[in-house]
């Protein structure tokens, strides 16, 4: 081939080019594209559930996400003082409740022995005003990594004194206690029915059972923590999820048919942003699909009219001594 064709060929794909990019230029510069759509704004919702192991984070994590407030108590880095300090700290944003559950080493001991003592420190507690609940209270707890497994009793003397110290102080209790031990679960509700008891992750029951347990117990809050979590490291089934994107149309019912009797919570432990942003985004998820009365009273009204008492007495915060580290 000669000079002449090879320059006819070049200058053939050089024209090509000037063509394709003309085209790319003339459709960038042609009408503007339509604004996207503004991200809808994120449903708020008061936290029922949160192991404060960091409190920069938690906040963060809140303001990010329009969370006004949320229950805390001690996690893996913290203890009733540290709790109460960061309530005292952010008392718009945190509810403290004051826990002498026995996967802690300091009171595993008096729960084995039914020593009543421990009551006894809980009541210091509660009687400085600061804490507006009990809990969480792992009585019955399947272990886990580094969580040791618990089996308490829930009608011995330490359960009925804690249940007492609720009544007298007008707080609520927040118990995790696995479906292993439903029956003695329901003599506690029985027993104490000017309680209000907040079931951790509804015990992890299954729709039949949620819906008996709620419309028999009147002083039973089915808490939905870790329930909305598309996949549970213990069990697939714990989820109320059908699909990544859509509630068992039995949950919804049961939820939308006694919509003051449940709370929702994301079970935070602060390990990392990711995982508890993926436990609000999928509290939202549920959240999205109640109709709006009933979102509102469980997003948010059910658990402060729980938690009513004021957090101050005399506009004095007690002191409160801290205890060894958590696991969670």
């Amino acid at each position: 081939m000669g000079a002449a064709p090879r320059r006819l060929k070049r200058a053939a794909r050089g024209l090509a080019a000037a063509l394709a990019a003309g085209l790319i230029v003339g459709c960038a510069s042609g009408p503007a594209a339509a604004p996207a759509a503004p991200a809808p704004e994120p449903l708020p919702f008061v936290d029922a559930h949160v192991h404060l192991n960091d409190v920069a984070l938690q906040l963060d994590l809140m303001a990010a996400n329009g969370i006004p407030q949320a229950v805390v108590f001690w996690g893996r880095n913290g203890d009733n003082a540290t709790v109460l300090a960061a309530a005292r700290a952010h008392p718009d944003r945190f509810i403290a409740f004051a826990s002498v559950s026995p996967e802690r080493r300091e009171y595993r001991g008096d729960w084995a022995r039914e020593d009543p003592r421990i009551v006894a420190h809980l009541d210091l507690l509660l009687r400085g005003g600061g804490f507006r609940g009990i809990g969480e209270l792992s009585v019955v707890h399947f272990p886990a990594p580094g969580f040791p497994e618990a089996e308490y009793r829930l009608d011995g003397p330490v359960m009925s004194g804690i249940m007492a110290l609720a009544r007298r102080h007008r707080v609520p209790v927040l118990v995790h206690c696995e479906l292993t031990r439903l029956t003695e679960m329901e003599s506690l509700l029985a027993a104490h029915r000017d309680v209000a008891v907040i079931w951790a992750h509804g015990g992890y029951t299954p729709y039949f059972l949620a819906r008996r347990l709620v419309e028999r117990h009147p002083n039973l809050t089915y808490e939905l923590s870790a329930r909305t979590w598309r996949r549970h490291p213990r069990s697939p089934d714990y989820t109320i999820f059908m699909t990544d994107d859509t509630l068992w149309p039995e949950w919804r019912q049961l939820i939308e048919d006694h919509p003051t009797r449940f709370v929702v919570g994301t079970d935070a432990a602060n390990r990392s942003r990711e995982s508890d942003q993926s436990r609000i985004d999928s509290v939202r998820a549920l959240l999205a699909q109640l109709s709006p009365s009933a979102r509102r009273a469980v997003a948010s009204d059910n658990l402060l009219r729980l938690v009513a008492r004021e957090p101050e007495v005399g506009g004095q915060w007690p002191e409160v001594t801290a205890t060894p580290v958590a696991a969670h």
